[in-house]
């Protein structure tokens, strides 16, 4: 299993509304916890470690690691092409706001110039600000709060000046 199959697992059981996953294969195990309050973090960890033989656990985790695959990215609706779409250029988690108790950056709505500080992507427990390369108003933020993103995965859609 690689990281983009983990990271579409990861994605896939924070939609389905399950509390916690686990996944054991012959070589690692993983198992991802998630709360039901909205805005709580997301916990994943990945523990390597022998897992015994005699388990039927890989027999059933067939299910779960095929599940994500028709997670593709929805297309984009045809009359949001007059838009510019902004996208993630790292891999990481989504940030609207720069500390917990700090305002979000933008909103629906709000007006940004070039260079405006859109939200924050961590990354290996860096924080990148993420800069608005254009001017213009939010349209539409694509992306909840405190969620994994892939990279060029659309973030932001923005109506040009």
């Amino acid at each position: 299993m690689d990281i983009r199959e983990i990271q579409n697992l990861i994605k896939f059981v924070a939609k389905s509304g399950a509390t916690e996953v686990k996944l054991e294969m012959d070589d690692f195990k993983i198992t991802i916890k998630t709360t039901t309050e909205a805005g709580a973090p997301e916990y994943s960890y990945v523990q390597h470690a022998p897992v015994m033989q005699q388990q039927p656990a890989p027999q059933m985790a067939a299910a779960p690691q095929s599940a994500p695959a028709p997670q593709a990215q929805a297309p984009a609706s045809s009359d949001d092409s007059k838009y510019i779409t902004i996208k993630s250029p790292i891999i990481g988690t989504f940030y609207r706001k720069p500390s917990p108790d700090k305002p979000v950056f933008v909103e629906v709505g709000s007006t940004i110039a070039k260079g405006d500080v859109l939200c924050v992507i961590e990354a290996m427990k860096l924080f990148n600000e993420i800069e608005s390369e254009y001017a213009g108003k939010i349209v539409k933020i694509l992306v909840d709060d405190m969620s994994p993103v892939e990279f060029d995965q659309p973030l932001f859609l923005i109506e040009p000046n």
